[in-house]
């Protein structure tokens, strides 16, 4: 399969019949996936899929097809460039207004995920093995009801072709794994997780970031503190100080800063299915979107992250920029369709689609809390009246991404500068601009890594797209925890 020559001929293909732009993408992914509960093999997925989506766009209206390529590969890009126009054409006759495209996607090169152990090389015997060892340190004591690991790995590879000249091609390689603990005792069932809730935490990276978590080592200290929450009271109610996890943090940032600054939900185009953005585009450079000590960078360049890569879906090379500086409010995400509508001459690269057979929306890229200048323990000795929150459980947020509540695995009561009792279930809430103005510290360097989101969904119908967001632990004054009977 001259993967190259097909992308090509497809994009041809288009223009020759009247498009007036065309891209076309050729991707091929493959994923294995395991899971280990109380001993057993509770999980098994291997799946690997291969195709080609083409994009038109036609007076203004764009169209999309996509087909895989079986037997017959060579005769994908004139059916898809043929159905393409077709749905362009159809289009046309309900738009409101011609898309324009900001800049160019003219871009050539290629793209690796740096790694050092192949995961696929790697055999499926010797991650389950792995997986076996962290669940049996997950056990010892009968209160340890239910005991999982799990890994993932996955590896996609994209050729694509527009017809402004971009030629380029992208491998992108991702592992990730995690333990949790559920335990039963005084009546009370509760949950604990590493290195984080969902599966674990995943990363740009090889087999070498599955080792480094140390999920054996691990295990023990999950399952004691899974235990620990059926005896601990729950978090009381009232203002205190919060102080976010990492692993906490990075979805405070998903939520109530990545997708309220995606650009297509800011003008209503999620509105039917995940709402829209309080973010508007009024805004921009003026808000008051955090305190000084938020500054918020949106990098698919970052090594590591989940959305790092040479170029997106529109073939636009990856960039870092600022979102949120000094807690104002100073970009969006992006996409050429969408990067006209607030004044920007090209886009920011975040247009993304799930695989071949999905179009490219505007989707979250890696999106990070820059770091500050405290240690942890510096700033729990600083808090007289506080929580520390470690390990989302459960979540929710308003259409407009303003008002939200967190809900954690657990935390921790800090009393005059002392880590006290653990606390089960906190629940904090809260609306995003005053959450983030009351930042008011943000630990180190030696704190902050990256988180990975394997999950996020947006559209309709709906796309799966993954990102990281790289996050310390940061201390939000005068929050409200609000009771509950968990």
């Amino acid at each position: 399969m001259d993967a190259e020559r097909l992308v090509r001929d497809a994009v041809e293909r288009a223009t020759a019949r009247g498009a007036d732009y065309a891209d076309a993408r050729l991707v091929r992914t493959r994923t294995e996936e395991l899971t280990v509960r109380n001993g057993r093999l509770a999980g098994a997925l291997s799946d690997e899929d291969l195709g080609l989506g083409v994009r038109v766009l036609v007076g203004g209206s764009w169209g999309f097809a996509a087909r895989p390529l079986g037997e017959d590969p060579a005769a994908a890009p004139a059916e898809a460039a043929r159905l393409a126009l077709r749905a362009a054409k159809a289009m046309g006759r309900a738009q409101r207004s011609p898309v324009q495209l900001a800049g160019r996607a003219d871009a050539r090169g290629e793209y690796r995920t740096p790694f050092e152990l192949d995961p696929f090389e790697v055999s499926p015997a010797d991650r389950l093995d792995l997986l076996q060892a962290a669940v049996a340190a997950l056990g010892g004591r009968d209160e340890a009801v239910v005991r999982e690991a799990s890994c993932s790995v996955r590896r996609e590879e994209q050729w694509m072709a527009t017809s402004e000249g971009g030629e380029t091609f992208q491998e992108l390689v991702r592992a990730g794994a995690g333990v949790a603990c559920q335990a039963a005792a005084h009546g009370q069932v509760e949950r604990r997780s590493y290195p984080a809730s969902f599966g674990g935490n995943y990363l740009a990276a090889g087999w070498e970031h599955v080792l480094g978590m140390d999920l054996v080592g691990e295990a023990p200290r999950v399952r004691d503190e899974a235990i620990a929450l059926c005896s601990a009271p729950p978090c009381p109610p009232g203002r205190r100080d919060l102080i976010l996890s990492g692993n906490q943090l990075m979805l405070q940032i998903h939520e109530s800063v990545g997708h309220p600054t995606e650009l297509d939900r800011v003008h209503g185009h999620e509105v039917d299915l995940a709402g829209s953005s309080f973010a508007t585009t009024d805004k921009l450079g003026a808000f008051e979107y955090g305190s000084r000590h938020v500054d918020l960078v949106a990098d698919s360049t970052v090594p590591g992250g989940l959305d790092t890569r040479g170029f997106d879906d529109d073939g636009v090379p990856s960039q870092r920029w600022h979102v949120v500086r000094e807690g104002r409010l100073e970009g969006y995400l992006t996409s050429r369709e969408w990067a006209g509508r607030v004044g920007e001459a090209a886009s920011r690269g975040s247009n993304r689609a799930e695989g071949w057979f999905h179009p490219p929306i505007v989707r979250i890229t890696n999106l990070s809390l820059m770091p500050g200048t405290w240690t942890l323990d510096d700033l729990i000795a600083d808090t007289a009246d506080g929580v520390y929150c470690d390990t989302v459980k459960t979540w929710s947020i308003d259409p407009s991404r303003m008002n939200f509540q967190f809900t954690t695995e657990l935390g921790w009561e800090i009393v005059d500068g002392e880590r006290r009792r653990l606390l089960r279930s906190p629940t904090y809430q809260g609306s995003t601009p005053e959450f983030w103005r009351s930042c008011d510290a943000v630990c180190d360097e030696r704190h902050w890594r990256l988180w990975g989101v394997p999950n996020c969904g947006k559209g309709n119908p709906m796309q799966v797209a993954e990102m990281s967001h790289g996050a310390a632990p940061a201390r939000f004054r005068g929050v409200e925890f609000v009771g509950g009977s968990w």
